[in-house]
């Protein structure tokens, strides 16, 4: 029987602030293709433990693993460079430059590099970010137009789509439609289904449980900064799910975790190995 590795492998990761105890002993895996949310109240720990994830904080103890391999990230761009995305919810874009300035910012294609007086190749980075739009499924009518005339659907959208082109392993989702209104949040789920479809493994930020459980194939709940358990969302639903988050339901109450279901993609994989 073939042994499927975990993408993402987190192995008693704490942070502590002074006295104040931000996530202790958090344990997480992310398997081949799998998409996972992660709940949790306010203060919960989510946000230390996607900064200490990406590289945006350093944490006190614990190993992060990827694909088997220990990695260890002294900044975002660390975690960049070894396949992971991320779209936080500030989605880190500058609206007074179009798509392709956008999708490429920080990775620009240049036709002569000289730093900063070099010369930009804007007919490739239009073409590949035609292509990554395309690929996500993402429809922008003018490539040309500032993302300050877009809406918030659209500039979530483009924000997915770049994170998409260019993750190699894995995508992370800071509640990515907060603020979007009933069908801009239908348009981000239906990329979000398209990435699985494609077999791209995905970690999800979200308050909003009707979307986690359309979503996700597993919930990870945070409470008062430890990881309390995790739940394949054929197994609960969102009335367990409210009571673990508020304390209502002790999580050693529940039967042992269950092994994750594969996705096609990555049980085709699997088989031929």
């Amino acid at each position: 029987m073939t042994t499927i590795q975990p993408v993402l492998e987190i192995r008693s990761l704490t942070k502590h602030y002074g006295g104040v105890k931000a996530l202790t002993e958090a344990n997480f895996r992310l398997m081949p293709g799998e998409h996972v949310a992660i709940v949790g109240d306010n203060g919960a720990g989510k946000s230390t433990f996607v900064r200490l994830i990406t590289g945006a904080e350093q944490p006190n103890s614990g190993d992060l693993l990827l694909d088997g391999s220990k990695v260890s990230f002294k900044s975002p761009l660390d975690a960049r460079d070894q396949g992971m995305e991320t779209v936080y919810q500030t989605l880190a874009l500058a609206e007074d430059l179009d798509v392709p300035a956008n999708i490429f910012l920080g990775r620009e294609i240049t036709r002569i590099n000289l730093g900063p007086l070099s010369i930009l190749n804007h007919k490739a980075m239009r073409e590949q970010s035609t292509s990554m739009l395309s690929t996500t499924g993402v429809k922008i009518q003018d490539m040309s137009e500032s993302l300050r005339g877009m809406s918030g659907g659209q500039r979530q959208c483009v924000a997915i789509a770049r994170a998409a082109g260019f993750a190699k392993k894995l995508i992370i989702l800071d509640e990515p439609t907060a603020a979007l209104g009933v069908a801009e949040t239908a348009r981000v789920e239906q990329i979000i289904t398209g990435l699985k479809e494609r077999g791209i493994p995905l970690i999800i930020i979200s308050h909003n449980l009707r979307q986690v459980f359309d979503l996700a194939d597993r919930i990870y709940v945070f409470r008062q900064g430890r990881i309390i358990c995790n739940r394949l969302t054929s197994q609960t639903n969102p009335q367990e799910i409210v009571g673990l988050i508020t304390g209502a339901i002790d999580p050693s109450s529940l039967p042992p975790e269950m092994s994750p279901k594969l996705s096609p993609h990555t049980q085709k994989e699997a088989e031929t190995v």
